[in-house]
């Protein structure tokens, strides 16, 4: 008596084949959505530390700085750049934003 080998037919495979990629084109999208998201929310808190390092200069110097002055006396240590390719820019009013492709 021969014993029949157990495992999974063709039809069954490309079944499980066809549930995962219904799966990952429904997460893809919006796995996308939410990094856009977060990096927005990312360039939002950027520009409030870039805010608050600006009030500590003005209240340490008396005037207020250039985003130069902060990068080179050590105010600011990463880059004026947000996470979604927006730049960090001081006003000469000293007001702080982030202008760019995203804003």
């Amino acid at each position: 008596m021969i014993k029949a080998e157990e495992g999974f037919t063709l039809i069954e495979m490309l079944i499980v084949m066809l549930v995962i990629t219904v799966l990952l084109l429904i997460m893809v999208p919006n796995v996308l959505k939410h990094n856009t998201v977060i990096n927005n929310k990312g360039c939002s808190a950027l520009v409030k530390t870039v805010e608050a390092q600006v009030q500590v200069y003005e209240i340490e110097k008396g005037k207020k700085p250039t985003l130069q002055q902060l990068e080179s006396e050590g105010y600011l240590k990463e880059g004026t750049t947000c996470p979604n390719g927006d730049v960090i820019e001081i006003q000469s009013d000293g007001q702080v934003i982030a202008s760019g492709s995203s804003s």
